[in-house]
């Protein structure tokens, strides 16, 4: 069984619950996100795979996952880099943001999002379990193909991009 952190607004510990059931609950906890770019400026996708229990087969940043209750998001991010796509690299925190959707599944995802980037030339050694693909893409070319096709992309992954996409810029 795999736990999550709840907090509240503030990334204040609240308590802690069994991930499914915290998704089916809608309740506030610690996620993370994981943007690695190249040396070329060029950002790492993962396509997540066909047995993800929510946003099978959509793109998304290199590496997305929770911290464990009591491990800090960074060790978590280290952790899930590795677990994911097979990659170590120096991580830096960037950001974090709040978000929350209803799937149609009926999970819904109310997250406090921790956003770390690190740069690497390597291609990653995909988990099957948790991705199915990858590419690298540039910026430019990940927004237009975002408004040409939404419906590809994961629902946090399009916020970092749109909503928080400036924090990146030291980064292409």
């Amino acid at each position: 069984m795999i736990e999550v952190q709840l907090v509240d607004a503030q990334d204040q510990p609240t308590g802690v619950m069994e991930k499914i059931e915290a998704h089916r609950m809608g309740l506030l906890h610690r996620a993370l996100s994981v943007i690695i770019f190249n040396s070329k400026k060029e950002i790492l996708l993962q396509r997540r795979a066909l047995g993800k229990y929510h946003s099978p087969g959509l793109w998304t940043n290199t590496c997305c996952s929770h911290p464990y209750p009591q491990e800090p998001p960074l060790n978590a991010a280290n952790r899930r880099l590795k677990e994911e796509m097979g990659m170590v690299t120096d991580l830096e925190f960037v950001f974090k943001f709040l978000y929350k959707v209803d799937f149609e599944n009926g999970l819904i995802e109310h997250e406090l999002d921790h956003v770390f980037v690190g740069e690497s030339d390597e291609n990653p050694h995909l988990n099957p379990e948790e991705a199915m693909d990858f590419t690298w893409i540039s910026i430019a070319d990940l927004k237009k193909n975002m408004t040409e096709d939404p419906n590809s992309y994961t629902y946090w992954f399009k916020l970092i991009i749109e909503t928080y996409g400036d924090s990146l810029k030291n980064y292409y």
